[in-house]
């Protein structure tokens, strides 16, 4: 009997998440795994009135396409591609592998050929996305990769998926709508801020967000969410962080990394594994060694780490940052084929610091107003 659960987040994601309506050319990406929630968002997108169509891509093309490639054909970016994100209205992105691990062999050089050719893609779907003209959404179906990167049965990894989205709740709607406001009075309160200081064990970090906006990630753009972001000031990232869990990126676990920044760059670089991948992704380009996001975790349902950036960045009591490209929303101004998303664990021991203002103290926000365990 197929898990009910798997339609209750197909209509979360087609009403509340990308809000379809008639009309709307809305594309679903996935993998043949994802098969089973592909058929339902589908399903409710066409009882939407919406003009759904489906790329569906099996495992192991990129890994064909980067061994066996010539530089020329790897960086080759076809017109379609462009031309299909200028025109869609809407796109789902679903997360599902039968091996995360795929790209761990390849030439990390061949895969920075491709980041940088499709960055005029990243530049159109960010300048959409910022001006509204394009919803997009990115979320996980359970499968046994994911499963056993967290180191989970299927049936509980199922549960720790649906579980972050609220989708065991009567009214998950209800729920997001709750969360919403309470990161937009966050959101608020951080917009009139000029900095950030961030301490923990290895980590002294200040950040510079004045004139910066942040932005309340609710479930509208990944789900499941909880966060609340901004574009740091470019020049102003200043300190040391030191990242509390694996970084997951392009197939490879990086451990143990720990970043220096001086006016904004990162002028030191360790991993305790995955230092010569490390190196190469700072070099992609001019803007992969700047900050490119600076963001509050708030999902306290997302308690455990699980190898998997759309959960561990969610996770409450943490902070995340991106090196590269900015949301353009937020007033970010770094441009970058990267978009790395790293995080740092405050629920031992750490704080954050607005303007000298303590605002959170081991990972729990000091007022009520804000999201709570």
């Amino acid at each position: 009997m197929p898990d009910p659960r798997i339609e209750k987040l197909a209509k979360v994601l087609t009403h509340y998440s990308l809000t379809l309506r008639k009309g709307d050319l809305f594309q679903i990406r996935g993998n043949p795994i994802s098969e089973p929630l592909v058929r339902e968002v589908f399903r409710e997108a066409v009882r939407l009135g919406a003009n759904p169509f489906v790329d569906l891509t099996p495992d192991g093309l990129d890994e064909i396409l980067y061994k066996g490639g010539t530089e020329t054909q790897i960086k080759y970016v076809s017109p379609l591609a462009v031309q299909k994100i200028k025109t869609i209205d809407a796109t789902l992105a679903i997360l599902a592998n039968a091996n995360t691990k795929g790209l761990s062999g390849v030439d990390p050089k061949r895969m920075a050929w491709a980041q940088v050719a499709r960055k005029p893609i990243m530049k159109v779907f960010m300048d959409r996305s910022a001006n509204g003209s394009l919803r997009w959404c990115l979320t996980q179906f359970p499968c046994h990769a994911s499963a056993q990167d967290a180191e989970k049965s299927l049936s509980e990894y199922e549960d720790f998926v649906y579980g972050a989205g609220f989708l065991d709740d009567r009214d998950p709607v209800k729920r997001w709508q709750t969360l919403s406001k309470q990161q937009e009075k966050l959101a608020r309160f951080l917009n009139r801020k000029r900095e950030v200081h961030i301490q923990a064990d290895g980590t002294d970090l200040r950040v510079g967000v004045r004139g910066r906006k942040w932005i309340n990630c609710d479930g509208k753009l990944n789900f499941p969410d909880g966060e609340v972001f901004t574009g740091p000031v470019e020049d102003s990232v200043d300190g040391t962080v030191k990242f509390s869990f694996p970084a997951v990126h392009l197939g490879r676990e990086i451990t143990g990394i720990r970043l220096t920044f001086e006016k904004g760059r990162v002028v030191r670089a360790e991993a305790e594994k995955g230092q010569e991948f490390l190196q190469t992704i700072l070099k992609t380009d001019a803007g992969a060694s700047y900050l490119g996001e600076f963001a509050i975790a708030s999902n306290y349902n997302i308690q455990q780490y699980s190898r998997n950036t759309l959960f561990d960045e969610k996770i409450g009591g943490t902070i995340h940052m991106a090196l590269g490209a900015s949301y353009p929303e937020s007033g970010g101004k770094n441009k970058s084929g990267v978009h790395w998303d790293i995080v740092c664990d405050l629920r031992k021991g750490g704080e954050i610091r607005v303007d000298g203002e303590l605002l959170q103290r081991n990972g729990k926000f000091l007022s009520r107003e804000f999201p709570q365990p």
